[in-house]
């Protein structure tokens, strides 16, 4: 039976990609700064940290399989350099330590913010991007650590990219940046919307792509793994027919929601609590980040189901699990 060591166990789409594993009938090994946290998965836990060198080459022994899922998923950071040192460095340091162990295969998950797109266009793997198209510290952060992966795979470590784009479901703990959508709009803080638009998943799709991209997926190759375009106000009308709730009906001029946000994110640097609306956040969604997943579906055997049955989902886990 493979051992697989998944990073990212203890959140949201990591713990969906081990649970996809035990259901598969592979050996997980997690690893975790905080072992205690690991909840409710058939997995062996191993104290570590990305940026802690020697405990990834603990972590990595005896494995076949690497799925690096972890990363610092955060819109706002008073101290931005702690983003690039667990998702750059952290990167780094994990793919060095399957590159000695001779790991088989490897996954390293990136972000649909890497992927190129221009308004009014869907987007896919060869879609042309840089750097300077990456907005804020985490889109650069993982923008280069998918070089790192990308850099890897040429020198021959057998990595494959996912590039997720917004996984919604249940077991969101903290919740991700998609989930607190969610939780908003459930505890009727959210009254308005801005004209903008993301590519929907159900996080357990995404967490079998990754099993997919494992079994099928070219090294060095990337794969979108998403599945239905939507404006945040279809999603909200969606939620509305879900929930029972009423969908805002009023939108907000980008201008507005961008000087909002502007005041925010500098009460937060202030203060040193979180913004209600960072600026980055606002700044990415300029642009509806629109993509097809065909790639996928054509080499991984990709086929993600309903995205009102994640929606249903998440929001019956928050409700249940006392978030509103």
């Amino acid at each position: 039976m493979p051992l697989a060591l998944v990073t990212g166990a203890t959140g949201f789409l990591g713990w969906h990609v081990a649970r996809v594993l035990n259901e598969h009938g592979y050996q997980v090994r997690a690893l975790c700064r905080q072992p205690g946290r690991l909840r409710e998965l058939d997995a062996e836990p191993v104290a570590g940290d990305l940026r802690d060198p020697a405990s990834l080459r603990v972590a990595v022994q005896g494995c076949q399989l690497l799925f690096h899922v972890a990363a610092d998923y955060r819109l706002w950071a008073r101290n931005p350099a702690e983003i690039y040192d667990s998702n750059v460095k952290g990167t780094r340091n994990i793919l060095d330590a399957a590159e000695q162990a001779g790991i088989q295969r490897v996954v390293y998950t990136s972000t649909v913010g890497c992927i190129g797109i221009t308004n009014g266009s869907v987007g896919d793997e060869e879609t042309p991007v840089s750097e300077n198209d990456m907005a804020g510290h985490y889109k650069r952060s993982k923008w280069q650590a998918e070089q790192v992966a990308l850099e890897k795979a040429r020198n021959g470590l057998p990595v494959v990219i996912v590039n997720p784009t917004a996984p919604v479901g249940d077991h969101d703990w903290k919740p991700t940046p998609t989930g607190k959508i969610i939780l908003d709009f459930l505890r009727n803080r959210m009254p308005a919307y801005i004209d903008t638009g993301l590519n929907f998943i159900d996080v357990r799709d995404t967490a079998l792509g990754h099993l997919l991209a494992a079994e099928h997926g070219k090294a060095g190759e990337r794969y979108i793994l998403g599945c239905e375009n939507l404006t945040l106000e279809q999603v909200l009308k969606r939620l509305a027919a879900l929930t029972g709730k009423k969908a805002p009906d009023t939108r907000i001029p980008y201008g507005v929601a961008y000087a909002a946000a502007l005041v925010s994110t500098g009460w937060a640097q202030l203060t040193g609590r979180e913004p209600r609306a960072p600026l980055e956040g606002v700044t990415m969604a300029r642009k509806k980040m629109f993509v097809t997943h065909e790639k996928a579906a054509r080499e991984l055997h990709f086929q993600p189901g309903s995205v009102d049955t994640a929606l249903r989902c998440a929001a019956e886990w928050f409700a249940s699990n006392g978030y509103c």
